[in-house]
């Protein structure tokens, strides 16, 4: 029960490609985000489909050797407490100092090469992302980073981390702190399935540099 192994994939993982769950005093399936509470625990790799998938074919208690509870909405209870963490991790991060917020001041961060990734509501308009997007494009065809963009919070969840109102669009800046935020965000991102046109997009403008220099 010690070795990282996704009880659904019988493949082995980093801890942080994996969710721990231990068993509580009820007999429980309890999920160990922070990968600290006692007990012998079983992993699942770090995704909703795998935990649902581990909860609706009885895994857990194969993992466990012994009969246990799986709540009804475990994958939702994880997603939950990812969330909490995310958040949680931004409203430091804006303690910090690391965190700047509107459309215009994210863009020139981004620009600047002083942000670390984007965060968009997702009531944020098209025209707002776009301009955004353009201005993360333009960083990487000049050599600048790949900066991700994530959309997984509201406007109100937003404002309440960030301690402001009508936060639409924000920049976490790079940092120690701002690193920490981004390792929540990509867990949850992850869990959600992930964001694969914004990859796409950022890679198809690196794609287009090589092919250039190719050219010369």
């Amino acid at each position: 029960m010690n070795d990282r192994t996704c009880i659904v994939t019988r493949k082995t993982a980093d801890a942080d490609d994996l969710i721990r769950f231990v068993v509580g005093p009820d007999s429980a399936v309890v999920p160990d985000i922070k990968r600290n509470l006692p007990g012998r625990g079983c992993w699942v790799t770090a995704d909703r489909l795998h935990v649902d998938k581990a909860a609706a074919k009885g895994l857990f208690s194969r993992a466990f050797k012994t009969n246990v509870a799986v709540p009804p909405e475990l994958g939702g209870m994880v997603e939950s407490l990812l969330e909490k963490s995310a958040l949680g991790m931004l409203g430091l991060t804006r303690k910090a100092g690391s965190i700047v917020l509107g459309a215009t001041k994210v863009e020139t961060a981004v620009r600047n090469g002083t942000a670390l990734f984007v965060l968009h509501a997702v009531e944020a308009s098209p025209d707002g992302v776009r301009k955004i997007s353009q201005a993360r494009r333009a960083t990487v065809h000049l050599g600048g980073p790949a900066i991700r963009a994530y959309k997984l919070f509201s406007e109100a969840e937003l404002g309440l981390a960030l301690g402001g109102t009508n936060v639409i669009h924000a920049a976490v800046l790079a940092g120690d702190a701002g690193k920490a935020a981004q390792k929540r965000m990509v867990a949850l991102d992850r869990y959600r399935g992930g964001t694969p046109d914004d990859l796409a997009m950022l890679a198809a403008v690196a794609g287009e540099d090589d092919a250039a220099e190719d050219m010369e």
